[in-house]
């Protein structure tokens, strides 16, 4: 990446685009037939997200499996010696434990056994499907295409029908727009703003006012905690790659006072919205049981100490949530605790927490030290970001086992692990 960012000062955006898909095709003709279809339906992934689960499902699905049965086809395992790896078949086998081991065994182990496919095709993005730094480089492209279209759509909903009670749904239908950007579009966008910091003026300004459109519209979606993700990712990505110390200043200002400009223009409830985004955050923090949040999360709290060795099952909390929590109580039940490593203690006791922990932090350490060796390369640079902001542990967060939260998530791990395998550049 240090050779198109470092020709970004002879060339335009358009010229250094077209460079990356370029090599993106000679990459692709280079392939057997049959790996270069599979190459594609991977590069068309950020668009695939774009249309419901299901398909998104399939398409990761499918990648995964693949993967698999490549490996196990021509005998190559050399994967497995990756002590991420490792740690996340560890922590698969505490799931399943916990599955067979829950009041209701078969629903536990069935969800425990499918959650699987995501690391696989994060797997199969970083050791085979983005092996290529060219391929991996044309994807990100494609992410942050992905990620401008989602926002065309959003300001499209802005103009025909306008945000629903303070949230927009195109294309899905459902409030999960704000989730896409922050999740799937995350390694694209971290890389985006370390450009808008430290490449030249032309190319910086540029990536700026894509920054500030993209991140205005989080805003408008309402997804307040998605919204707070992509920032502090701006705020981080902004000083990790080539630091230019006024132009970082001057882009966190922009980044604040532009997006109020917007909601004033677009017709928005300034006011509202802050409170919403930042007011209602501060107010929620569990803290005490004036804390929606504090509510959800102590039933998981409860769940762990009713099984704190095996754990209630995998996946299981929304199912016996009821049977947990007796009334009256300050805790109430939701669909899941609201919070990863509370979950992770509900459904899969101590067990499957530490063994959670040790691929989470095998994972982000991996990504983190790739970054620091090859720092003058920025997608190696940022990746740390994706992990450390979707893991970060007081967040609250969407369900660890749930289908869609993990097609976003682990699209963009995907992305993050696939970095920590690129060959360090000299500067």
């Amino acid at each position: 990446m240090l050779s198109y960012v470092s020709a970004a000062y002879k060339k335009s955006l358009f010229q250094n685009l077209f460079q990356l898909i370029g090599d993106g095709r000679s990459a692709l003709t280079e392939l057997p037939v049959w790996e270069r279809c599979m190459h594609i339906l991977w590069l068309l992934g950020p668009f695939v997200l774009l249309i419901e689960r299901t398909p998104a499902d399939v398409w990761l699905s499918l990648l995964g499996l693949t993967f698999l049965v490549r490996a196990i086809v021509q005998r190559d395992w050399t994967w497995l010696s990756h002590l991420w790896v490792r740690a996340t078949f560890l922590f698969w086998a505490s799931c399943l434990i916990s599955g067979a081991l829950s009041d209701i065994p078969s629903y536990a182990f069935g969800e425990a056994f499918v959650w699987f496919r995501f690391p696989l095709f994060a797997m199969a993005t970083a050791f085979w499907l983005g092996r290529d730094k060219r391929l991996l480089y044309a994807m990100l492209v494609s992410t942050a295409l992905g990620m401008m279209l989602m926002t065309g759509i959003l300001t499209t909903e802005i103009i025909i029908e306008g945000p629903k009670h303070g949230r927009l749904t195109w294309p899905y239908d459902d409030l999960v727009p704000g989730n896409y950007l922050a999740k799937v579009g995350m390694p694209a966008f971290a890389i985006m703003v370390a450009l808008a910091v430290g490449a030249r003026a032309q190319l910086g300004g540029l990536m700026a006012v894509l920054i500030i459109s993209t991140l205005s519209i989080s805003v408008l979606t309402g997804e307040r905690l998605n919204f707070v993700l992509r920032f502090c990712t701006a705020v981080l990505a902004g000083f990790v790659w080539r630091r230019n110390w006024p132009r970082y200043l001057v882009s966190m200002i922009a980044l604040i006072t532009v997006f109020w400009i917007m909601l004033a223009i677009t017709g928005g409830n300034v006011s509202a919205l802050i409170s919403r985004t930042l007011t209602y955050v501060m107010n929620d923090l569990p803290f005490g049981p004036h804390s929606d949040y504090y509510r959800v999360m102590g039933g998981g709290f409860l769940a762990f100490s009713d099984a704190p060795v095996w754990g209630i099952g995998t996946a299981s909390y929304r199912e016996l949530c009821a049977s947990i929590i007796q009334q009256p109580t300050v805790f109430r039940c939701d669909n899941h605790p609201h919070n990863y490593y509370v979950q992770m203690l509900a459904e899969t006791g101590f067990l499957g927490f530490f063994t959670g922990l040790l691929m989470i932090c095998t994972l982000s350490w991996n990504v983190f030290r790739a970054g620091q060796k090859n720092r003058h390369n920025v997608v190696s640079a940022t990746a740390f970001i994706v992990p450390l902001g979707l893991f970060f542990p007081i967040a609250s967060t969407a369900d660890f086992f749930g289908q869609w939260n993990n097609i976003f998530m682990w699209s963009a791990i995907a992305l993050s692990v696939a970095a920590a395998e690129l060959t360090p550049e000299k500067s």
